[in-house]
């Protein structure tokens, strides 16, 4: 999860996530076997997360996104990481959808806590204010 504060996923691959998880966590802990019947089952993904107390891969990497917006935002304008966050590229747009951009995934992550029509970067100036909304991130139910 090295540099996952960068990532842009799209919710294929935020899938796929879920499913390593679920495959890896069931290596883990191993079938387990009925105390009436005696017979082995594999472990279902509701049981796992009863067992697994800690939070979904795909909650973690929102909320490490959400964090790193604060970051910058508290940064001064002639910081490079400032400026690529709030310039505007030149030159001509490649034909076809645009691709899902890591601004778009901080948007959507706050639509999903309800605050996805405000102005983020003004909104990460406050940092109780935004550590709140971080942790919201966190306690999300992801599907």
């Amino acid at each position: 999860m090295y540099g996952c504060e960068a990532w842009s996923l799209t919710l294929r691959e935020e899938r796929k996530l879920r499913v390593f998880e679920n495959m890896v966590l069931k290596r883990i802990f191993g079938p387990r076997r009925e105390e009436v019947t005696g017979e082995w089952s594999r472990l279902h993904n509701e049981e796992l997360n009863d067992l697994y107390s800690s939070p979904n891969i795909v909650r973690v990497i929102k909320s490490r996104r959400m964090r790193w917006p604060g970051h910058v935002a508290h940064m001064g304008e002639e910081r490079g990481v400032n400026r690529v966050l709030v310039g505007k590229p030149e030159g001509k747009r490649p034909l076809g959808r645009p691709r899902r951009r890591w601004v778009d995934n901080v948007r959507m992550d706050l639509q999903e806590v309800g605050c996805g029509y405000m102005d983020w970067i003004g909104l990460a100036q406050d940092k109780d204010r935004w550590r709140t909304l971080v942790s919201a991130v966190m306690n999300l139910r992801v599907p």
